[in-house]
């Protein structure tokens, strides 16, 4: 397990390269936040996050970006009671956990009926590719990651962001 700190400081020097930063970045749980899916677990066991989730959603909140969850688990009680065992339930402003068909377009238009944030001002981290593609219709800046959530997904994430957001303030100068 790497030193939190050490990963938050890490973290928070990525995101402070970036002008243009997300309003909310949301994150998936199983297999991007944490290394299993739910409903293979029971709510006794000990859960435990990527090495480098909780660094990242420390410097996040420090940095004053929202997050929230979309979580497609059939099973809500269990996840929030791992978020809960975990100690980190409360920095979430959205947690939209429940089994859909829609690939996650459903917990999004939660999110921003919820927040208020628009879609273009989303950054999401999701280990499926439907998720992403379905996601990115919607105007969020969406990031597939291949061993859960890290500094390079997160490296990525805020470029692909800036990138997005650079390109469409020049189209409305012109």
């Amino acid at each position: 397990m790497e030193d939190d700190e050490k990963v938050k400081n890490e973290a928070l020097q990525i995101i402070g390269l970036h002008q243009n930063r997300p309003r909310l970045v949301v994150f998936d749980l199983d297999y991007t936040f944490w290394p299993f899916y739910c409903e293979c677990r029971y709510e006794d066991d000990a859960p435990n996050l990527y090495p480098q989730a909780r660094g990242i959603l420390y410097a996040l909140k420090d940095s004053g970006i929202n997050v929230a969850i979309a979580s497609r688990s059939p099973t809500p009680e269990i996840a929030k009671t791992f978020l809960d065992k975990l100690g980190i339930q409360s920095m979430f402003v959205a947690q939209e956990i429940f089994s859909s068909w829609s690939h996650k377009t459903e917990h999004f238009q939660r999110i921003h009926r919820s927040t208020g944030v628009p879609f273009t001002s989303m950054l999401f981290f999701d280990d499926e590719n439907r998720n992403i593609e379905a996601v990115s219709k919607m105007g969020v800046t969406s990031i597939l990651v291949g061993n859960g959530v890290d500094l390079r997904a997160l490296r990525q994430g805020l470029s692909e962001f800036s990138q997005k957001q650079g390109s469409s303030s020049r189209g409305k100068q012109n």
